[in-house]
């Protein structure tokens, strides 16, 4: 299976150095000296890592045969992409790849079916889960212990506790809405 572990940004100096915005838990592994990796566009790869560094925050890496900035800067923008078999799992217990989530049914704690989840969105400092509603719509849920505390690959299942008002519709929403309308009348 094919993923993008990064994005090529603009050169660095004059000895064919990029910096990338990396898009993978493990930079380290996915962007080490000797990886060679797919591209998109295709006609510019595959490229294999020479060597990288981080630089002010910014990881800065060199690929085999780009040696100058008019060459680095012809990479600008180009998506890199690792091959990754489908059955490994990271090395936390507690992280997932996004192919490994997607399609997996999501339940609420008490077992009734919200949707299936759509896509992984990776926003700073913030990942979501967008969850194809049952109903129609979707819904985003932020992929954090306290709401998504339980994640069952083998049954092909993600449990949420969503607090109140996250998913528009939700019964015990609507309860507390209309418990607090009877007060308000009393």
């Amino acid at each position: 299976m094919q993923l993008v572990v990064a994005r090529i940004g603009r050169a660095h100096g004059i000895k064919g150095e990029v910096s990338v915005e990396v898009r993978t838990d493990e930079p380290e592994v996915r962007l080490a000296p000797g990886a060679i990796l797919a591209t998109d566009p295709p006609e510019t790869g595959p490229l294999t890592v020479a060597d990288g560094r981080v630089h002010s925050g910014r990881l800065l890496l060199r690929f085999v045969g780009v040696a100058d900035r008019t060459a680095a800067e012809a990479l600008r923008n180009t998506l890199l992409i690792a091959e990754v078999d489908p059955e490994e799992l990271p090395d936390d217990p507690e992280e997932f790849y996004d192919h490994q989530l997607v399609g997996l049914d999501v339940v609420t704690g008490d077992g009734a079916r919200v949707g299936s989840v759509a896509e992984i969105a990776h926003l700073p400092g913030q990942d979501l889960l967008i969850v194809e509603r049952e109903t129609g719509g979707e819904a985003l849920i932020p992929f954090v212990t306290e709401i998504v505390p339980d994640i069952d690959l083998a049954a092909r299942r993600v449990v949420v506790t969503p607090p109140p008002g996250l998913l528009d519709g939700d019964q015990d929403d609507r309860d507390d809405r209309d418990d607090q309308e009877g007060d308000a009348g009393a």
